[in-house]
């Protein structure tokens, strides 16, 4: 009789012993939530509203890494990449690698992807986006490349390159996205252009505290760049080639290729501009 009533006693204690860490564990599982929420709707929006970037950039707890040849083009072919510091090579190696892995790559025209390819078209959006912790594009799923320019049924023209949201395809000509790179401070590089209208369309549609930030400093230049002094200033330097007053998609693309390519140049003539370019993509020089 006593040996039953211990053993009831005793499976009554640990269930009582269970039912704690179930609660204790529910806490602490609705604190990180708790926490989560605070952080992303109060303390990283104030934090962005007052110095213009998130609070973190880089976190990877399993970076990913790059074929040995990919490396090697990375390291060989991609100035930018040469010029970081080792922690920030590796930062640009896990995105680069991710970025490869995150969207499919065709050939036309019987054009066959390669390394190089990925790589070098990967890096592009990678040194774009660098300042800013959601680096993915969520509205394009594939990259087609041709071997040179190309006639595009969508619009009935020729293209060296394109960006399609509705078809959510970013499109290159590979022979004129490699002069991009041979000449590195011409201001004309197709894929820093082309990833410039894919980032300037997600900025406007996603929520996340570097597309915010793009959004409001985007805005910002272009309301500045409307004042009629601004703008004859702008067009009468011919520094930034007259295809950028197309419209704003095509401005903001040009003022892009300009800043990587002759940042020096850029920060001379129009310094309260370029900062608000390297504020609105959150560069670190």
């Amino acid at each position: 009789m006593n040996q039953s009533l211990n053993i009831y006693i005793s499976r009554i204690e640990q269930s009582i012993i269970k039912f704690y860490y179930l609660v204790y564990f529910s806490i602490f599982i609705a604190s990180l939530l708790f926490l989560y929420f605070l952080f992303n709707t109060i303390i990283e929006p104030a934090y962005a509203f007052f110095f213009r970037k998130p609070i973190y950039v880089h976190f990877y707890p399993s970076p990913q890494k790059l074929t040995k040849s990919q490396l090697e083009i990375l390291e060989n072919e991609f100035d930018f990449y040469k010029n970081l510091t080792p922690r920030l090579k590796k930062y640009f190696e896990h995105r680069t690698a991710t970025f490869i892995k995150t969207y499919t790559f065709y050939g036309n025209e019987g054009l066959q992807i390669t390394d190089q390819m990925k790589v070098l078209i990967a890096s592009s959006a990678v040194m774009l986006t660098f300042g800013m912790r959601d680096y993915l594009f969520t509205i394009i799923d594939k990259i087609i490349v041709y071997p040179d320019i190309y006639y595009s049924q969508l619009n009935d023209n020729y293209h060296k390159g394109e960006f399609n949201p509705r078809m959510k395809v970013i499109v290159f000509s590979w022979k004129h996205f490699l002069e991009g790179y041979k000449i590195n401070n011409d201001n004309l590089n197709l894929g820093l252009h082309e990833f410039s209208h894919v980032l300037h369309f997600q900025g406007n549609l996603k929520a996340d505290t570097s597309a915010t930030i793009f959004a409001v400093t985007y805005q910002e230049i272009m309301e500045q760049v409307k004042r009629p002094n601004n703008y004859k200033r702008l067009v009468e330097s011919d520094y930034f080639r007259i295809y950028a007053y197309t419209n704003e998609f095509e401005f903001i693309a040009v003022i892009l290729e300009h800043f990587f390519e002759t940042p020096v140049q850029f920060k001379r003539e129009f310094p309260v501009l370029y900062e608000k370019v390297r504020s609105m993509i959150n560069f670190s020089e």
